[in-house]
């Protein structure tokens, strides 16, 4: 259990990223959380004005329920930092790499965590010429919850060179990322901060009923089965959490975080890979990692309080970025 007096709390949600809905989903569901455990809570829908309402508000501590650019990318927390506001989760640094995805890639990939192959590529390029031998994966640099992802195989209908008349996700990006399809199941670890360390919670499989872990399939219910905890080798459970966690300290990650995996089971601990790590995981009620966090007896509010915690700690210690 946790020990938090009763505090102010900023609940930062909505904004105008693609992951608005997410977002404004996972701030109501922490704000009804820390009111029915006692505390106060200001909500503020993320606007230009977002520092002169903090300042107005005078919170004791802002939960980032924010998901997408500007509030995971380092522009709040940078904002805040200035501030001089505790904040949960990752911290400015952390923050710019870990929604980077080729950042991230030359950040975790040199301490030995396995991570796929890939190159970025102009989206106008795409109907010149394949970046990369089908079957392989588009995906925005910079965006989460799989918005604008897609799969580029030969039985595909994108047409081979993917023709400028083809109704792909990625239409509104630039520069896009393109890596190798690893075919297997799709997995996922969160770790979550004690007083005592950090500790990965859980490994979860997700399996959508069609198609690929895509936004509708995570934010929709019924649509993506989970598994928790997975039912795969003992060796490859640990495996997941051990590279969870040494991801989440890598990068300098706080508060919370969830590494996302895919694992071609044939090839065994070769087959394992990290997609990614979201520095700001999801609170609502299709989520993970309160899903995970229940799997290891935390409740909701418990976890909601646990991730305010370590934000605390942050502060009471904090150097520039942490």
């Amino acid at each position: 259990m946790t020990d938090l007096p009763k505090l102010h709390v900023a609940i930062l949600m909505g904004g105008w990223a693609n992951e608005r809905p997410v977002s404004l989903m996972s701030g109501e569901g922490v704000a009804k959380a820390l009111e029915e455990r006692g505390h106060k809570v200001t909500r503020i829908d993320m606007d230009r004005q977002v520092a002169a309402r903090i300042a107005e508000a005078g919170p004791d501590v802002v939960f980032n329920a924010l998901h997408g650019v500007p509030g995971e990318d380092g522009s709040v927390q940078g904002m805040m930092d200035l501030m001089g506001v505790p904040y949960t989760h990752s911290g400015l640094a952390t923050s710019v790499i870990a929604i980077d995805k080729q950042l991230t890639k030359q950040a975790l990939v040199p301490h030995g965590i396995p991570m796929p192959g890939g190159r970025i590529v102009k989206s106008a390029d795409l109907f010149e010429r394949d970046p990369i031998a089908r079957p392989y994966v588009l995906k925005p640099v910079n965006e989460g919850s799989s918005v604008g992802v897609a799969i580029v195989t030969d039985e595909g209908n994108y047409g081979n060179p993917i023709a400028r008349d083809a109704k792909g996700p990625w239409q509104d990006f630039a520069e896009l990322l393109a890596e190798p399809y690893i075919k297997g199941r799709e997995m996922t670890a969160a770790v979550l901060d004690f007083p005592d360390g950090s500790r990965a919670l859980a490994v979860t499989e997700l399996k959508p009923k069609s198609g690929f872990y895509d936004f509708d399939a995570k934010y929709t219910d019924g649509m993506t089965d989970h598994v928790c905890p997975a039912d795969i080798p003992d060796h490859i459970r640990d495996l997941c959490l051990e590279i969870a966690l040494k991801a989440h300290k890598e990068l300098g990650c706080r508060g919370t975080s969830r590494t996302d995996f895919r694992w071609d089971e044939e090839q065994g601990e070769d087959g394992l890979f990290v997609l990614e790590t979201n520095t700001q995981p999801g609170m609502t009620p299709l989520s993970l990692v309160p899903e995970q966090a229940r799997h290891a007896g935390i409740e909701y509010g418990e976890l909601v309080e646990t991730i305010i915690a370590a934000a605390l700690r942050h502060h009471e210690g904090r150097g520039s970025d942490g």
